[in-house]
């Protein structure tokens, strides 16, 4: 899923909004959570999941055309962990329409 298509499924739901009133829903709630984890917070979504920053920390690295020793700078990364709830219903719908084209 895009977020075109969130976009677009979040407007069908919600008649009351406009396409472009969804689209700044859209837009707002993920600068709110890309704000919140630069600043180093956690966001749990419960029955979704939680996102996290990851510290990557500084290494040597080889660059695969010369194979000289390159180094390679710390780096924070986001990190998305499904909930329990997320993850029985994935495993639920996944079995079932496994079971559906046997």
């Amino acid at each position: 899923m895009t977020r075109s298509d969130l976009v677009e499924e979040l407007a069908a739901r919600f008649s009351q909004l406009t396409h472009r009133d969804a689209e700044y829903a859209v837009k707002t709630i993920l600068d709110a959570m890309s704000e919140a984890l630069v600043r180093g917070h956690r966001i749990e979504i419960r029955g979704f999941g939680s996102f996290s920053i990851n510290r990557r920390p500084p290494r040597m690295g080889r660059n695969p055309r010369s194979g000289e020793s390159v180094h390679i700078p710390e780096k924070r990364v986001p990190h998305f962990k499904p909930g329990k709830a997320l993850r029985e219903a994935v495993d639920k719908r996944t079995a079932e329409i496994e079971a559906g084209t046997k």
